[in-house]
């Protein structure tokens, strides 16, 4: 493989555009982890030359095809599938397969995944949604006590009762049968050796474990992989997943049949009943009747882009849409004016209202989809944010054209940042953009088979009703909990110029309309895109990245009338910008690289 520049993220989390808030790499702080070199020293030439080389800031750049990943491993088969003339699709069966080994904490087989997918041959775009569901047992006061208070969050999700059924490997499987070319058992052989050899546990991956000790030792199956000999797996020591490589084997083997029903499924729904304390209702009916959706994507205009993403049951599209669907209607050329983080704040406020109210999963609630996207509608909304002024005093949704008249009240659901994303495009041109998850960190905590279980289920409203109006994203049988994942590829003349996604819970929407903002708005390169600092606003407070030049922002902020939060925002952005030759960027604020050739 020809190595052209394999310089992916590095330690930048510091604006680079003009003098002032644009400093160079030199001033660059460190991140939340030290994503060192120790844990990957058995790595490609390549890989190893991208590690080392993180510290230079710059995108990677290639010809050809490229991959942008959370970890080293998962990158490197990325890569070798491309390489050897794979689609992206298949590229991100060898991808997924191995983040659920090396990077279980955020993704894998037992959780869930949406994917957006531009088809060179055809130049249309298309999504699936493998999006984790409801058990059929499952009830509206799921997480409510027996006086229909809501339970505490972690008392929900550890064990049993926040596990939906998952969809990853369906979803995977999916994917490959429409568009991958190579051998379906092959793409899970890389994950297999290394679950199989033994892999270097990451920095990432030791200091989640440890900070989540006592929610890890709960159950016995957990605890004994996570904690040998009673301590937590330390960075750079190897682990084995002899279960992980057994499970990936049968679905080599047989398809996800082998997932779906049989001793896995089994398995599986025996972990989530008998969790101890905590006991669930995903049943051996559930799995078996898993899909996965082919949905049209949700495309919203922004200058003269089209940013296309995932529609619901996510409200990634939608709300990412919208931001930038009302900033449209302004000029916003300076990163470095307060009141060009006052429009978007605003705007992200205005968005996150309609999210609240509206936004679910569309085949089982009634949703204006059509009229939140209406340029007209992000017009009007765009009215009240004018003029030279103060941060909005209140905030509230919007009035959509409807098909018929519907009313909904707010939700209130939790979605904590955990989750990964994945960005490839091959060699045919294809571009791929997947968004994968487990929820929280670790999900469920529950173990089964090498893996862990999700818990999306988590992600409804724990509340059925508010003012007396039912809440459109509130628990029913077989429905999907509504995400803020956003994948997403930009298109321009109706070709594509940007693949992105990231991680970080509902702050996912904020760092995607952000990070796309700074490359086709303010010219930042890939790399120079993610790695800006976040200043976030969902519900009225602005989130300020701690450690970074945003912090500059927090007086003006606060004399624009806004509550400001300086704080970790530890987003995991992927992004590949595709114009005369491929240019990728991955967050320094996690381990991942880009490679391309």
């Amino acid at each position: 493989m020809t190595l052209r520049h394999l310089l992916p993220s590095c330690l930048l989390t510091m604006f680079l555009v003009t003098p002032g808030f644009a400093q160079q790499a030199a001033d660059a702080v460190e991140p939340e982890e030290d994503t060192g070199i120790s844990a990957f020293e058995n790595l490609t030439d390549a890989a190893q030359e991208a590690l080392a080389v993180k510290e230079a800031g710059e995108p990677v750049t290639a010809e050809e095809w490229m991959v942008v990943a959370a970890n080293p491993l998962a990158v490197e088969a990325g890569a070798d599938v491309l390489a050897n003339g794979g689609t992206a699709a298949d590229a991100m069966v060898a991808v997924q397969a191995v983040l659920g080994l090396v990077e279980p904490q955020s993704s894998g087989l037992g959780g869930g995944a949406f994917l957006v997918w531009y088809d060179a041959a055809s130049g249309e775009m298309t999504t699936l949604d493998g999006r984790e569901t409801a058990p059929l047992a499952a009830s509206p006061t799921l997480f409510q006590d027996e006086n229909g208070e809501r339970l505490e969050f972690f008392d929900a999700v550890v064990g049993g009762l926040s596990v939906g059924t998952p969809g990853t490997p369906k979803l995977m499987e999916d994917a490959h049968r429409r568009w991958g070319r190579a051998n379906w058992g092959d793409l899970l052989q890389p994950a297999i050796t290394l679950a199989e050899d033994g892999f270097a546990v990451s920095p990432r991956m030791a200091a989640a474990v440890a900070g989540d000790a006592e929610r890890l030792q709960r159950f016995a199956a957990t605890a004994a992989y996570f904690f040998p000999d009673g301590e937590p797996v330390a960075e750079g020591s190897i682990l084995q997943n002899p279960d992980y490589a057994d499970t990936l084997r049968q679905i080599a083997a047989m398809g996800t049949d082998a997932f779906y029903t049989g001793p896995i499924a089994e398995d599986i729904v025996a972990t989530v009943r008998n969790a101890d304390g905590n006991p669930g209702v995903l049943s051996t009916l559930d799995l078996a009747l898993y899909n996965v959706i082919e949905r049209d994507p949700v495309c919203v205009a922004f200058r003269v882009y089209e940013v296309c993403g995932m529609g619901p049951p996510s409200s990634g599209a939608l709300t990412v849409g919208q931001i930038l669907g009302i900033i449209d209607n302004f000029d916003f050329d300076d990163p470095e004016d307060p009141n060009t983080w006052r429009l978007i704040g605003d705007a992200s406020r205005l968005a996150f209202a309609d999210r609240g109210r509206y936004m679910a999963d569309s085949d089982f609630v009634p949703m204006p989809t059509q009229g939140l996207a209406d340029p007209a509608y992000l017009e009007e909304r765009a009215s009240l944010i004018e003029g030279d002024s103060v941060a909005l005093a209140e905030v509230a949704p919007g009035e959509p054209e409807w098909d018929h008249a519907q009313l909904w009240g707010d939700d209130v659901s939790i979605e904590l940042p955990s989750t990964s994303h994945i960005s490839i495009v091959d060699s045919y041109g294809n571009a791929l953009s997947m968004t994968t998850t487990i929820e929280n960190g670790f999900g469920s905590r529950l173990f089964v088979r090498g893996f862990l279980l999700n818990n999306e289920l988590t992600d409804f409203s724990f509340s059925t009703h508010s003012d007396g109006y039912p809440i459109a994203n509130r628990v029913e049988p077989g429905k999907r909990p509504r995400s803020s994942m956003s994948p997403t590829i930009v298109t321009e003349d109706g070709a594509p110029v940007l693949v992105i996604g990231s991680p970080g819970g509902s702050r996912i929407i904020g760092y995607v309309a952000k990070s796309i903002i700074a490359h086709l708005e303010w010219g930042m390169d890939v790399q120079q895109a993610v790695s800006m600092p976040h200043l976030v606003n969902r519900f009225g407070t602005y989130d300020v990245e701690e450690g970074t030049d945003a912090v500059a922002f927090e007086t003006p902020l606060t004399e624009l009338g806004y509550e400001v939060n300086v704080r970790g925002l530890n987003s995991g952005l992927h992004a590949i910008a595709i114009g005369k030759e491929l240019s990728g960027g991955a967050d320094p604020r996690r381990e991942g690289i880009a490679i391309g050739d």
